[in-house]
């Protein structure tokens, strides 16, 4: 799939976000747009107010100042469950699964399939067997190698743990979905195994954020990388053009957005 233009419909947008937590300001006047198709890396170092952006992204945060809109409208995130109702699923670094469930019972973690009629409205009996059907639809959808649907999450690898997690987000989410580090506790094979989740995600034409330290892994896979620097947005460069020592740059402060030619600027 190619890679979203400038003229790709904007699907999540923030305008001057400022988080303030007592005497420190983690956002500065924070700005952030994610286009549809498009994989977003957000990189910064620490204390560039990355974690703060994506909470308020999430519903985990409310903003003390600032805009989101979601689809050209404002939204306000009272909640995650707010976030998640309005489309937007998040995957964190710490792998919010439960081990002794079954992959099946992971993937609808919170949303479990009630059975039709009296077992379902009045005694909230599960439909385990509609989950096991969709869980294996949309893990062979997603191209995830796992051998059954019923085993526990606990028998797999860490990468496969992280791909369960990936799938549930991508399963759900209709707008965006933000990747915490994803592959920062994973090996190679595992990690290049979620690399790849991730940009079939993307082809579906679900935007992906990805927040990531790991900077070969954001120059394979980012469409657009988003710098953060002291709570703020630095700069959107294109990581086609731009060199991986030039963007860590821009992002340590060691060179100034108004030293790169503007041909290294994403738009």
């Amino acid at each position: 799939m190619n890679p979203p233009d400038a003229s790709s419909q904007i699907v999540m947008r923030a305008k001057g976000l400022v988080k303030r937590y007592g005497q420190v300001t983690a956002l500065d006047g924070a700005d952030f747009e994610v286009r549809a198709g498009e994989i977003l890396a957000v990189i910064g170092d620490n204390g560039a107010g990355k974690s703060s952006l994506i909470k308020c992204l999430s519903g985990a945060t409310i903003p003390d100042e600032g805009e989101i809109h979601l689809d050209g409208q404002i939204t306000r995130f009272k909640s995650p469950i707010d976030a998640r109702r309005a489309g937007i699923e998040t995957v964190y670094q710490d792998l919010a699964v439960a081990p002794a469930m079954s992959i099946a019972e992971n993937l609808f973690l919170g949303r479990e399939i009630r059975r039709r009629g009296f077992w379902g409205s009045v005694f909230d009996m599960i439909d385990k067997k509609k989950m096991l059907e969709e869980s294996i639809a949309r893990m062979n959808d997603l191209k995830v190698g796992i051998r059954s649907m019923t085993q526990a999450v606990e028998t797999l690898s860490g990468g496969q743990r992280q791909c369960v997690a990936v799938a549930r987000a991508a399963a759900f989410a209709q707008h965006v979905v933000i990747m915490d580090e994803p592959t920062a506790a994973l090996g190679v094979k595992e990690g290049n195994m979620v690399l790849e989740l991730i940009r079939r995600v993307r082809d579906k034409g679900l935007p992906v954020v990805l927040i990531s330290h790991n900077m070969p892994h954001v120059f394979e896979v980012a469409d657009r990388i988003h710098i953060a620097r002291l709570g703020k947005r630095v700069a959107v460069v294109n990581p086609k053009k731009i060199s991986m020592s030039d963007t860590v740059a821009v992002m340590t402060g060691a060179l100034s957005v108004d030293q790169l030619p503007a041909e290294l600027l994403a738009h």
